[in-house]
C-alpha cells in the first residue's frame, strides 16, 4: 500500500481514464480516422504512467523536508520506503515509461515522438528538484505536463493519419482535445496555487519561493479567487454558446461542472485555514475528473 501512495494511484487512475475516454469516448464514438489500435494505446498508457509515478516518487523525495512539517503522517519516503529504494523504482519507472514510448513511437513510425517522453521525463524531474521552489514557473510547468496528458492522446491517435482529404476533420477532433487539456491546465494551475497556500509553512521552512511566500497568504488567496472565476466564466460561455442545443449536456455542465466551480469561488473567497484550501484542492480535482467525463457525452448527445 505504501507503493501505491508513493506513486499517486488515483491520480494515475484518473490518466488512464482520460486517456481511454478521448480514445473511445470521443474518437472512436465520432469514427475519427485515428492511428493506435487497442495494443498500442495500452502502450501509451501504460508509458504515461509509469512516467508519471516516476515524476510523483522523486517529487516525494525532494520534497521529505516540507512534507515533514505540511503532512507528517504521509511521508512515505525514509519511512515506509527507503530514500534508496524509492530512488531505484524512479529510474526503473522512467526507463521503462520511455522505453515504451520509444517502442510506440517506432511502432507507428513517427520516431520523433519519443523526444515527448524524453521530454517529459526530464521535465518532472526538473520540476522536483528546481522548479518547484520558484515562483509561479513550477506551478505552469505541471500544468503544462498534466495538460499533456490528455493532449499526448491527440498527437498520437489524429496528427499521424491527417492526409488532405481528411485535414481540417482531424483538426476538429484535435481541437476538442486541445481544448480539454486546456481545461486541465486552468484547473491544474489553480489547484497548485492552493496547494501552494496550503503547504506555506513547510515551503518557507524549507527555503522555498512559492507564491503565498512572495505575496503572502491572504495576497495569494486573493489571487487564487481572481484564477478560481476562469472556470465559471469559461463553463457559463461554453453552456451558453456551445451546448445551449443539447439539454443532457446542459444539465451535466450545470451540476457537476459550474455548479462545483462556484463553489470553489466562494470557498476561496472565504478561506482562512489550512483545511479549508486543502477542500478547495480536493473540489478541484473533482472538477478535473467530472469535465473529464463529459467526453461521454458526445456519443449519446451530439
Amino acid at each position: 500500500m505504501s507503493f501505491l501512495n508513493l506513486i499517486r494511484w488515483k491520480n494515475l487512475l484518473m490518466i488512464a481514464l482520460a486517456q481511454l475516454l478521448v480514445k473511445y469516448g470521443l474518437l472512436e464514438s465520432f469514427g475519427a480516422n485515428t492511428a493506435l489500435n487497442s495494443f498500442e494505446i495500452t502502450l501509451l498508457i501504460l508509458a504515461t504512467i509509469c512516467i508519471a509515478s516516476a515524476g510523483n516518487i522523486i517529487n516525494d523525495i525532494y520534497d521529505v523536508e516540507t512534507d515533514l512539517v505540511n503532512k507528517p503522517n504521509k511521508v512515505i519516503v525514509g519511512k515506509s520506503i527507503s530514500e534508496k529504494s524509492a530512488f531505484n523504482l524512479f529510474i526503473a519507472l522512467n526507463v521503462i515509461g520511455v522505453g515504451l514510448g520509444y517502442y510506440l513511437s517506432h511502432l507507428i513510425g513517427k520516431s520523433a515522438y519519443f523526444s515527448l517522453f524524453v521530454i517529459i521525463s526530464a521535465l518532472l524531474y526538473v520540476y522536483a528538484s528546481y522548479l518547484k521552489q520558484t515562483l509561479l514557473i513550477g506551478n505552469f510547468v505541471i500544468s503544462i505536463l498534466v495538460s499533456l496528458s490528455v493532449l499526448i492522446v491527440g498527437i498520437f491517435e489524429l496528427l499521424p493519419n491527417i492526409t488532405a482529404e481528411n485535414r481540417a476533420l482531424q483538426l476538429v477532433f484535435f481541437k476538442i482535445v486541445l481544448d480539454y487539456s486546456i481545461f486541465a491546465f486552468v484547473i491544474n494551475f489553480i489547484r497548485e496555487i492552493a496547494k501552494d497556500i496550503e503547504d506555506i509553512d513547510g515551503d518557507y521552512k524549507a527555503g522555498m519561493n512559492t507564491l503565498p511566500i512572495f505575496i503572502g497568504r491572504e495576497r495569494a488567496s486573493n489571487v487564487l479567487f481572481t484564477l478560481s472565476l476562469f472556470p465559471v466564466l469559461g463553463t457559463t460561455y461554453y453552456i451558453v454558446y456551445d451546448l445551449y442545443q443539447y439539454p443532457i449536456s446542459v444539465i451535466y455542465f450545470l451540476a457537476f461542472v459550474l455548479a462545483p466551480s462556484i463553489y470553489i469561488s466562494i470557498k476561496s473567497f472565504n478561506a482562512k485555514n489550512k483545511k479549508d484550501y486543502h477542500h478547495i484542492s480536493n473540489i478541484l480535482k473533482l472538477v478535473m475528473l467530472f469535465g473529464l467525463l463529459s467526453l461521454l457525452l458526445y456519443k449519446f448527445t451530439f
